[in-house]
């Protein structure tokens, strides 16, 4: 009876071992993901008063739309990439409806600088540093969400995730991509592709004339036309979209001015 009962003691905490070694090995160290982050991403230092660059590190590109920067605020932009989107808090989203608030939104293949990486329990957070645009720079921060919140993936997992939104410019050997998984981080073969037939190339793009403006469009229309503004600012029922050459006022939403 006193053997039995040792031998199932035992197996019981042979298998808790067992248990908690394939967790560990599951799971990602933060400081190794730190290290390896710090080898792949060199750092820009800034000045103080984040008006210029004292030491250039590496450029990225930014592979997602929705990314939001701030410029001459005492406080970063905080952005959330989680589940394929760029979004931001409703503290930041406040912060952006303020017509005193410079700030500008950046598209894919937009280019930034790296001044930080952190590695969290719960994702990893860039600080960028944007190059002049109309005569301000622009920062803010990216924070990159880990797939299980409560758990920090393996390194390998934690690159290919930056991959999707951030990369090295001119880097070829980038990480792939995250792909859905049905087991937790375990890898799934890729069928191979079937052989593509010779496409016809297109013909010539046609002469396109230039885009215009009138009174009374919507901030639809002009947007369709000549894509987000630089910076934009609301006061009352007015509204002024700032582009590179042009200003152009709404007033409840139409074109009421062109400078």
């Amino acid at each position: 009876m006193k053997e039995s009962w040792w031998f199932t003691a035992f197996g019981t905490a042979a298998l808790a071992c067992i248990t908690g070694l394939t967790m560990a090995a599951q799971q990602g160290d933060p400081a190794a993901i730190q290290q390896k982050l710090n080898a792949r991403f060199r750092l820009t230092t800034t000045t103080a008063d984040r008006s210029d660059i004292v030491t250039a590190g590496d450029v990225v590109v930014i592979h997602k739309p929705g990314l939001v920067m701030f410029s001459g605020t005492a406080v970063p932009s905080t952005n959330n990439y989680k589940g394929g989107v760029i979004g931001q808090g409703f503290g930041i989203v406040l912060i952006m409806t303020n017509p005193n608030t410079v700030q500008r939104q950046f598209v894919p293949g937009e280019k930034c600088w790296v001044i930080g990486i952190t590695v969290q329990k719960d994702g990893v957070v860039f600080g960028l540093f944007s190059d002049p645009y109309n005569g301000y720079r622009y920062f803010g921060d990216l924070k990159i969400n880990f797939p299980a919140k409560k758990e920090v993936p393996p390194a390998d997992v934690v690159l290919r995730l930056i991959a999707e939104v951030l990369t090295v410019d001119g880097e070829v050997d980038q990480p792939e991509p995250v792909q859905p998984a049905r087991a937790r981080y375990a890898p799934e073969a890729a069928p191979t592709p079937a052989p593509m037939s010779a496409i016809a190339p297109p013909p010539p793009p046609a002469d396109v004339p230039p885009p215009t403006i009138t009174l009374d469009q919507t901030k639809d229309q002009v947007t369709a036309a000549f894509g987000q503004p630089l910076r934009s600012a609301k006061i009352g029922a007015k509204e002024i979209f700032y582009y590179k050459d042009m200003k152009v006022t709404f007033i409840n939403g139409k074109v009421s001015d062109v400078e």
